[in-house]
């Protein structure tokens, strides 16, 4: 995130805590948030995502002390009317004064500066003849997003994924260079490479981006004919998205340097691939176990039995003990999703009764003499229920 990024977000109010908060009472207050904010815990609620990646953003800059320091700095110099007021000397020579003459390494006004070294937190603001400016300066590609829906098997044994991803790349012409091939860059005769030309208005002196080279210092005078002289261009390209066994919905893999190109050489952002998983008619899952729920007789249950059971390699059978009660739980080993390491989870097998919507004559005859006999041997299911009431 850049300085003016930083300018641009209050990272206290973001994690509810005041400027002067101590760093426990930050991590305090960033631990409270996460718990609230996780995505896992609000699934496919973009606005709390948001407001996640806020809380996370504003810890990371404020739990690092460093980081902390140089935000407090820019703050306090850039707050409303930071720069109203007098005592800014004039400029030798005229009536007025240069930003870039207050503020460059030879100010007066950097010795002993009490908010740690004006002039490099105003390095995107205010430059001096004889450096480059910022959109000359190279800057890393930003990351790129995107989905991808995979089967609830797809996602439980892991595959390679072949994915078409569109958008800005490195011009395969030019190599980034922006020139036709065989040709180069030159100076830019304005500027003299600096990228920036300095400018009066009134009182003030002024540095700006020159106009000749868009203030990148060079001029291109036979452009690459397939991007036009940007150096980037738009196209498809295939590429294999690695996806590990066990991946849950919602997971975003991080693919490094796949996202858009950067400028002036800097490394490209990185690709993040958000995993949607389908549903299966017959397993859920809870966390590295897998549950399935089997469907039994009444008979099963009271006389026992066994049952042939699918798990992800073919079916297995479980024997079911004489008088399982229906919603009971079997746990079978290793039979689950696989996680970190050589951990696997296991395949929670639960029973349940289905009672048949029509009997028939022959089973309903059967099911009362069943019913008489148990009247005559005593058992009671409601026996002892009600006795807390």
């Amino acid at each position: 995130m850049s300085q003016q990024e930083w300018l641009d977000h209050d990272f206290y109010a973001a994690l509810g805590v005041p400027s002067a908060a101590s760093a426990e009472e930050i991590k305090k207050a960033y631990r409270k948030l996460a718990r609230e904010l996780h995505p896992d815990a609000n699934p496919h609620n973009t606005e709390v995502e948001e407001r996640f990646k806020a809380v996370s953003e504003a810890y990371a800059v404020l739990s690092d002390p460093a980081k902390r320091k140089e935000y407090d700095r820019m703050r306090k110099l850039l707050r409303p009317g930071a720069f109203t007021g007098t005592g800014f000397p004039p400029r030798a020579g005229s009536g007025g004064f240069d930003f870039g003459d207050l503020f460059g390494s030879g100010s007066p006004f950097i010795v002993g500066d009490p908010l740690g070294g004006v002039g490099d937190v105003l390095g995107d603001l205010f430059r001096r003849a004889g450096t480059r400016t910022a959109s000359a300066r190279p800057r890393r590609g930003s990351d790129v997003e995107t989905e991808t829906r995979l089967s609830f098997r797809e996602a439980v044994a892991g595959m390679v994924l072949p994915l078409r991803v569109s958008g800005p790349m490195v011009c395969t012409g030019c190599h980034g260079s922006g020139t036709r091939p065989g040709t180069g860059q030159r100076t830019c005769p304005h500027c003299h490479g600096i990228g920036t030309r300095n400018r009066k208005q009134g009182d003030f002196g002024f540095s700006e981006p020159c106009d000749g080279c868009r203030g990148t210092g060079s001029v291109v005078d036979t452009p690459c004919p397939d991007c036009q002289g940007a150096g980037i261009g738009d196209r498809t390209r295939a590429i294999s998205v690695h996806v590990p066994p066990g991946v849950s919905d919602g997971q975003r893999i991080r693919l490094p340097a796949q996202g858009e190109p950067g400028l002036g050489g800097a490394p490209s952002g990185d690709l993040y691939v958000t995993v949607r998983v389908d549903s299966d008619p017959v397993f859920a899952r809870s966390g590295d176990d897998l549950t399935v729920t089997v469907p039994v007789s009444f008979a099963e249950l009271a006389l026992g039995t066994r049952l042939s059971v699918p798990t992800l390699d073919g079916q297995v059978s479980v024997k079911i003990p004489p008088g399982a009660q229906s919603g009971r739980t079997f746990r079978l080993r290793g039979r689950g999703v696989p996680g970190r390491g050589d951990a696997v989870g296991d395949l929670l097998v639960t029973v349940e009764v289905v009672v048949p919507s029509d009997l028939g004559h022959e089973a309903a005859e059967a099911l009362r003499a069943y019913a008489r006999a148990e009247e005559t041997g005593g058992f009671d299911p409601r026996a002892g229920w009600a006795d807390g009431q």
